[in-house]
């Protein structure tokens, strides 16, 4: 071996470490480019998850608020089922049948989410329950409680359908 000869480079040595350097690079950069996709393909997942879940939410909901128009319509028929009872002598021979038919009507309902908003005197007054159609004087009433009930209130399922008219007990002034 001569000497002279280690410090010399050859053409190609420079070509294959050209050629290494741009194989690396190209290497690096499709590293670069995978971790990007597999980073969008988390996102679009994630994407695609919680539009399955909002989907079944809205599913869900749209099953349990299927019947609100029909219950809706129903609650006058309640309103005149109860009128008819309050009015009805005891020794009347259709109240029984009104009373059965009130009691399956409720059942039925109630297995479809309806459920009764009926306060009594003394109540506390829920503003989320009852609209106060006056305020009256009320002996023996804690103030701004229930007085009173015109209508009984309805929600479907945690949602206000209609809300119980109340008389509220006048606060001191």
């Amino acid at each position: 071996m001569h000497p002279e000869h280690d410090d010399i480079t050859t053409p190609d040595t420079d070509t294959d470490n050209a050629a290494a350097l741009e194989q690396d690079s190209q290497i690096e950069q499709l590293k670069a480019e995978l971790e990007q996709l597999r980073a969008q393909s988390l996102v679009e997942r994630a994407d695609i998850e919680n539009q399955r879940k909002r989907m079944e939410r809205d599913v869900r909901n749209a099953c349990r608020f299927a019947n609100k128009q029909l219950l809706g319509d129903l609650l006058p028929v309640f309103d005149s089922l109860e009128a008819a009872l309050a009015n009805a002598p005891d020794a009347d021979p259709l109240r029984d049948g009104v009373v059965l038919i009130l009691r399956e009507l409720s059942r039925v309902a109630g297995n479809n989410g309806l459920v009764e908003i009926a306060p009594v005197a003394g109540d506390a007054f829920d503003p989320a329950h009852h609209q106060a159609m006056s305020v009256v004087e009320a002996h023996g009433i804690e103030p701004h409680a229930v007085a009173q009930v015109f209508q009984k209130g309805f929600m479907l399922h945690e949602q206000l359908l209609r809300p119980a008219l109340v008389a509220v007990a006048k606060g001191e002034d």
